[in-house]
């Protein structure tokens, strides 16, 4: 019956055998095609995202349209957050209305048309027909001194309505992709059993990161040292590319019609749970024990007039033990987002060495002088991360899973979220004992001045390359962590509400990435705040950063012991649902 109910979920593949007659060699066979197709477009979005956000502060703060330094990092927030933020809109609208395949098709028509956006702004024909003049501002000269009489105004935002309009419906079509995109790959192969979930999942995010290092190395590169209507065309192109791809690749595709989500349901069923929860178990137990397999079957047989059917209260609990387990990944997320944020701010403080020999370079940027060439940017560590997925995402799902699995030692998923968590936890420790001896060297007055971009820092002479551990390890983390959570979430949720779920995922990162950027807000406080130190114009060498780092260490070690303890629960509650059926059988 399951297997008949779960052909009906989907349409058949177009040209291919549902399931081919003979073993398969692979648990791939048969969908490669499609896996290939999924991971190609995932290739070329993940290109278009990271060539979009990793200059867009430098777009919107250079004389395209003037704006400072402080309104282009919000509006880049912004765009980040809300990328993350929106996606279970999209998984809701892919169950309940469209499906994935259609969601995904419309996603990527509208991430296209407003990402096209940007190359037309950087032109300048195209600013004026979109954004018109830019006003001229002049900075009044009582405003040059320190006068308390002087109330300097910033220039206003040339084009911000038009620009966080873009950005809003860009993210909303980055969003939709990513909520829907992920569980639509694991579609191709859901049939197959869980092992070929977990290869495609580890695959899947190979696929992100090569995206990463594409964009990184290449398109990066182009917008800050060749011209910025270039840098942006190329992520536009491989847009439409990903949206022909995935297009063409449709009869390859196993698909499924929207059932319909059950989000709203679930909302009822949590207010009637907080009202009268005592009722809502009575009913469950009451279920158990007169029809054990309403709790298994994907169409219990009970739907009570005006009320929620078995199947609701099924998926109600199912989602009730997911969502703890997703909520406690969010300190994790704190730390992780701090590779982008804090842990590059530290790496301005560190000795940057010249690799070019008898040179004088701008260290910190890609920036090219006339006579001596490009030079090494700092922002570079982030490969870093990037390269020890690229190598070993394949090596794990080559070598060491196979190993471990016919040894019957492949741990579940969420053993490896929380080895990922612990991961985490030892690159933030070592952030922070980066710091404190940083700061040791400054107070010792190890330092050098160094120019980055157009301003000087005092460093200390301890060289950057210190900070490789801890990029390493957030690497590490994210096999751990991150491809696991993608797995579980869509292997545990409702299949009504996969979509919706694996939205959430996403959505709890970018709540991850908010709390991480609030704590530090709140440690920047005037008084006794640990980031608080305005006397050193820009550099942190009278803060306390480490102090930071070691309180995320604090937080993520509690959050991983309480991920252990909801992990054991989830277990003894999975098993004890799943021998259920069992009893029935055995008292018949």
């Amino acid at each position: 019956m399951a297997s008949a109910r779960a052909q009906g979920e989907r349409k058949p593949l177009l040209g291919q055998d549902e399931a081919p007659e003979r073993p398969a060699t692979s648990p791939f066979e048969g969908r490669k095609a499609a896996c290939a197709a999924v991971l190609l477009v995932e290739i070329l979005e993940r290109t278009a995202f990271f060539g979009i956000v990793s200059n867009l502060v430098l777009y919107l703060n250079s004389s395209n349209f003037n704006w400072s330094g402080s309104q282009a990092s919000r509006a880049a927030l912004l765009f980040i957050g809300a990328s993350y933020l929106l996606s279970p809109i999209g998984g809701w609208i892919a169950d309940a209305y469209l499906g994935r395949y259609w969601t995904i098709a419309f996603s990527f028509l509208l991430y296209l048309i407003s990402a096209c956006l940007l190359p037309a702004t950087a032109s300048q024909d195209g600013r004026l027909l979109l954004c018109g003049e830019m006003p001229a501002y002049m900075v009044q000269p009582s405003c040059q001194s320190k006068s308390t009489e002087c109330k300097q105004q910033l220039p206003s935002q040339y084009c911000a309505p038009f620009m966080y309009s873009g950005l809003l419906l860009l993210a909303l079509g980055i969003s939709s992709v990513k909520a829907n995109l992920t569980p639509f790959g694991a579609d191709q192969v859901t049939d197959r059993g869980r092992e070929a979930t977990r290869r495609f999942f580890n695959w899947f995010y190979w696929s992100i990161n090569i995206g990463a290092v594409i964009s990184l190395l290449v398109v990066a590169f182009i917008q800050q040292d060749v011209d910025f209507f270039i840098g942006y065309t190329i992520p536009a192109a491989c847009l439409a590319l990903a949206l022909l791809v995935f297009l063409l690749a449709a009869p390859t595709f196993v698909t499924k019609r929207a059932t319909g989500s059950q989000v709203s349901t679930m909302f009822q069923l949590a207010f009637q749970r907080s009202c009268c929860g005592q009722a809502l178990r009575k009913r469950t137990t009451k279920n158990r024990a007169g029809n054990p397999q309403s709790e298994v079957e994907a169409a219990g047989p009970g739907h009570q007039p005006g009320g929620p059917s078995d199947e609701d209260v099924s998926n109600f609990q199912a989602m009730m033990k997911i969502l703890p387990v997703l909520l406690t990944l969010i300190p994790y997320w704190m730390v992780y987002f701090q590779m982008q944020s804090t842990y590059y701010l530290q790496g301005l403080h560190l000795f940057i060495p010249n690799i070019f020999e008898n040179r004088q370079l701008n260290i910190s940027s890609f920036s090219a002088s006339t006579d001596n060439g490009y030079t090494f940017p700092d922002a570079w560590l982030l490969l870093a991360n990037v390269v020890v997925l690229v190598i070993l995402v394949p090596l794990k799902d080559r070598i060491i899973d196979p190993f471990l699995a016919k040894r019957k030692l492949l741990p579940s998923a969420l053993k490896r979220m929380a080895l990922g968590m612990f991961f985490g936890l030892a690159s933030v420790i070592a952030a922070g004992v980066l710091e404190t001896s940083r700061l040791s060297y400054v107070n010792n007055n190890q330092t050098i001045s160094q120019r980055i971009g157009k301003d000087n820092y005092i460093a200390a002479s301890l060289p950057i390359w210190w900070q490789i551990p801890q990029y390493l390890l957030i690497g590490v983390s994210e096999i751990f962590a991150s491809i696991p959570g993608l797995e579980f979430a869509y292997s545990e949720a409702p299949k009504s509400m996969q979509g919706a779920i694996m939205g959430f995922f996403f959505f709890i990162s970018g709540i991850g990435s908010l709390l991480g950027s609030g704590l530090l807000t709140l440690l920047s406080v005037p008084t006794n705040g640990w980031m608080n130190c305005p006397e050193d114009y820009g550099n942190i060498n009278n803060c306390r950063m480490d102090f930071y780092f070691f309180l995320l260490a604090v937080i993520q070690a509690v959050t991983c012991l309480l991920f252990v303890w909801i992990a054991v629960r989830y277990d003894r509650q999975q098993r004890s649902t799943s021998c259920f059926p069992c009893v029935g059988r055995e008292g018949n």
